[in-house]
């Protein structure tokens, strides 16, 4: 047995996962089991961090993923947006890199740099 708190909702219920056969007590709501079951099979998170930028105001770009990306693969990702030089100018939304680490999923600048 796992518990784990769900962050689907403010709600935060307490969920109980056997880890076996997947079942799930204590959700209020659908997404609390569909959340418990995503943690204990492929837990994902959203990747927040920043890069290098070459630019005449800033030096680094906050930088996230578009997705979710599996959290084993999170060492990975930092590792490789480590070695990441951005140019500026560069939009709010604007892809940096399109696949991050194989995850399929891109990771987009979050701030706006003009020059």
């Amino acid at each position: 047995m796992r518990e784990m708190t769900c962050l689907e909702c403010p709600r935060g219920c307490q969920l109980t996962i056997n880890e076996e056969t997947l079942e799930v007590t204590g959700n209020n709501c659908p997404k609390g089991e569909d959340f418990a079951r995503a943690e204990i099979t492929n837990p994902v998170r959203v990747l927040t961090t920043t890069a290098v930028i070459e630019s005449e105001t800033e030096s680094m770009l906050p930088v996230r993923t578009k997705d979710p990306i599996p959290k084993k693969s999170m060492s990975a990702a930092m590792k490789a947006i480590k070695n990441i030089r951005v140019k500026a100018p560069v939009e709010v939304g604007d892809i940096i890199v399109e696949d991050l680490v194989g995850t399929g999923v891109p990771l987009i600048a979050t701030k706006r740099v003009l020059k």
